[in-house]
């Protein structure tokens, strides 16, 4: 008795097409994080504008793909994946110089990135929106319902394998360009082959000369000239674009385009940005620093608290880092080496803290996505958990990206209340003497402390520490007021629109010594990039960033 066969069907040309289509689109669209990240933040007003433009020049292609579908056929398919990986192309070599024009726009902050993402990929997306419809036109299903059912099925799936494979293979493994070129190269194949067998001249030689064209926009790039010093080290990372600069003595640790952390080549003790200074003040407010044990930073970057804690103190320091590639930077550059008394670990600070049954003495909040806390560590339910693995007279440093008061300090007035909410007693610190966006210490006590500036100061002078943290107590804050800013739980942490008002504002990190000034772009959480020119605090150096 023979078995029936099975129908079998091998895919048509359209039907690679849409695949394709639908490998592409997504791909570019997790891609486009990470090209506008560096410039205007990961927000979710950035991530709100990939989406809108996406879906937007997805449904225009659609919408006109539809009406010329009567006029489909492989070739016009062949040449509208062409025009796509040109435009690839020119993403590729010149995203930089379109970033940089589309930020100079005067809008509003929230929507500051819509542009960039519209040059970037609204055109590319747009073509690509027409290849559904005609490959619905093209295709030999039975019936309207089942065609479009068939392409819907095969773009979707062509998505999922394009988010996949960019998400968890391509962004870890390869750099923008490379995976621009990629996309670039998979779109003129497809394209050639939907041309086959008979080997067509015109769409031939262009796939060939977009071919050409890809190959020296990924291998090239723009020759442009970095005023932040000499690249020593780049890389994507699962989580960020990660560079390590060095100008001058100074190595510094960029992470999505922003600073983390510096070391003097020459003096590595030195503390290059004044504000790590400040993550010693809850040594002032222990009741004994020879009694502390466990530190624990949250956040490593160049880990310059880490070292610097191990050095000073006999102490156990951990370190909850999530990115990986930022632990090993700073090994391979910034001389950490782990002991018996520092160790790294890669994990989420909130989870750690959750999965760990060890009490600290001190916690350094310093975890930061380019200029902006994750909003899971922001929030009550985090601060409360970093109060519950504290001892009695733990405390706990949180470091924060404000303004200290009027326009700018709405996020560090809300970080402050939420902090307040958790713990016995709050003190807060600036780290420059301007009005300027900065680093403002946000230093909270377990137990009940009622601590002035004279308390602070005389502790230091009583105590042996290793560093003398005399203009840190000068930067004492009063209390802010708190009425206008909400409690940042997890039901409602509104962080970004809290921080949209530091945008385009000065940011000044303090730099000790004899440094010099690094001009750069400002850039706080989201938005444009803005050149500005900071002032130098007396005795301190100021850096625009």
């Amino acid at each position: 008795m023979s078995m029936p066969r099975l129908p079998t069907s091998r895919p048509t040309k359209p039907d690679v097409a849409v695949f394709v289509s639908g490998v592409t689109s997504m791909g570019l669209e997790i891609l486009a994080g990470r090209i506008i990240a560096p410039q205007f933040g990961s927000s979710i007003y950035t991530w709100g504008s990939i989406i809108t433009v996406f879906l937007a020049a997805l449904s225009l292609g659609y919408w006109q793909g539809g009406r010329q579908a009567s006029t489909a056929s492989n070739r016009r398919m062949s040449w509208l994946l062409l025009g796509t990986a040109a435009y690839v192309a020119v993403v590729v070599y010149a995203n930089d110089q379109l970033l940089l024009s589309a930020s100079a726009l005067p809008l509003p902050t929230r929507y500051a990135s819509l542009p960039a993402v519209f040059i970037l990929f609204g055109p590319p997306t747009y073509l690509l929106g027409f290849i559904s419809p005609y490959a619905a036109e093209l295709s030999q299903k039975d019936g309207t319902g089942e065609a479009s059912g068939h392409v819907y099925a095969l773009g979707t799936i062509g998505s999922i394998v394009g988010a996949g494979a960019t998400t968890y293979l391509l962004i870890p493994t390869l750099g923008i360009d490379m995976i621009g070129f990629l996309f670039g190269f998979i779109l003129v194949g497809t394209a050639f082959a939907l041309t086959l067998p008979t080997l067509v001249p015109r769409p031939a030689a262009a796939s060939v000369a977009i071919a050409i064209v890809l190959v020296v926009a990924a291998g090239l790039g723009p020759v442009t000239f970095d005023h932040r010093g000499d690249v020593v080290y780049q890389t994507q990372t699962a989580y960020q674009e990660l560079e390590v600069i060095d100008n001058g003595d100074v190595r510094t640790l960029y992470l999505d385009g922003a600073r983390h952390s510096a070391m003097d080549l020459e003096d590595p003790d030195r503390h290059v940005f004044e504000y790590t200074r400040y993550f010693h003040l809850p040594m002032l407010m222990v009741d004994d620093p020879d009694e502390v044990e466990n530190v624990l930073f949250i956040g490593g970057g160049g880990y310059t608290g880490p070292k610097d804690f191990e050095r000073k103190y006999d102490v156990n320091v951990d370190v909850a880092e999530l990115d990986p590639a930022v632990t090993d930077a700073a090994k391979e550059y910034f001389r950490l080496e782990e002991s018996e008394n520092l160790t790294a670990h890669t994990e989420d600070g909130r989870i750690f803290l959750q999965e760990t049954d060890k009490t600290y003495d001190v916690i350094v909040l310093d975890a930061y996505q380019k200029d902006q806390v994750p909003i899971h560590l922001t929030q009550l339910g985090f601060m409360e958990l970093a109060e519950e693995r504290l001892d009695e007279d733990g405390v706990l440093l949180a470091n924060v990206i404000a303004a200290p008061s009027g326009s700018g300090s709405a996020f560090y007035r809300a970080q402050y209340k939420t902090i307040d909410e958790a713990f016995a007693s709050t003190y807060s610190f600036r780290t420059s003497s301007w009005e300027s966006v900065q680093n403002i210490e946000v230093v909270a006590t377990n137990a009940e402390t009622n601590f002035t500036e004279a308390d602070l100061a005389a502790r230091n002078d009583q105590r042996e520490l290793g560093i003398d943290l005399r203009s840190e107590v000068d930067s004492y804050m009063d209390e802010p007021n708190t009425d206008d800013v909400p409690l940042l739980t997890e039901d409602h942490a509104p962080v970004d629109n809290l921080q949209a008002s530091t945008i385009g504002q000065e940011y000044v990190i303090e730099q000790t010594g004899d440094g010099e000034t690094q001009p750069g772009p400002a850039s706080i959480a989201v938005g444009p990039a803005l050149p500005v020119h900071a002032r130098p605090a007396p005795g301190l150096e100021a850096i625009p960033v």
